[in-house]
């Protein structure tokens, strides 16, 4: 993304406008690209931008450089804004107060949004492929297959050690082998059993 600030640099962020502002251009498109992979609806993804950001201000004086670098921290908080959505809306709940993206995302935006969330369809199927997986599991095979992050930057972003990410990571990969498997053969059972059907009906039409 860019070169690693050190822990003051980012803190700076929280009071420095200029600061924040630099920051903001950085990350956006990498912070976007994260948002669309899991969301469909260009207005929320634009919301949950904003609110990534807001997040960042919060908490930028909880980044330490020495445990893990800035992508990683960034990536971390944003899972966490996404994640608190989809309670959020698991829950029924709706947001009381929310900073629209669009102050931060204008229209011209929110077009160059939807033309992402297309691009990122496959990844969303991807990602709803991994819902069977525990929240650990998915964690780290999200950051890891979708955002493209290292096993060692994506246990940094969540908080674990690399050997925990690396056995959860194994874990998911052998459930989603499974998942894959059952689903193709799912398929292929569907398809034979119309293809059958589709015969004796053409059969039977014939005899008629």
């Amino acid at each position: 993304m860019t070169a690693e600030r050190s822990d003051g640099d980012l803190i700076r962020i929280s009071h420095d406008q200029d600061a924040f502002e630099a920051f903001y251009r950085t990350h956006v498109d990498a912070v976007q690209r994260f948002i669309v992979r899991r969301v469909d609806d260009p207005h929320l993804a634009a919301d949950l931008t904003a609110e990534v950001f807001l997040a960042v201000i919060r908490s930028a004086h909880t980044y330490q450089a020495r445990r893990g670098n800035e992508a990683a921290w960034l990536f971390g908080v944003a899972r966490n804004v996404v994640s608190a959505d989809r309670r959020r809306r698991a829950r029924g709940t709706a947001v009381v107060s929310r900073i629209a993206g669009r102050a931060l995302v204008d229209e011209d935006d929110i077009a160059a949004l939807v033309d992402r969330i297309d691009a990122a369809a496959s990844a969303r199927r991807l990602a709803r492929g991994m819902q069977g997986l525990s929240d650990g599991e998915r964690a780290v095979l999200e950051l890891t297959a979708l955002d493209g992050l290292s096993i060692s930057d994506a246990a940094k972003a969540l908080g674990i050690s690399s050997v925990a990410a690396r056995v959860r990571l194994h874990r998911a990969r052998r459930r989603m082998r499974g998942h894959l498997a059952s689903t193709a053969h799912a398929t292929a059972t569907n398809h034979t059993a119309t293809n059958h059907t589709a015969t004796n009906h053409t059969a039977t039409e014939v005899r008629t």
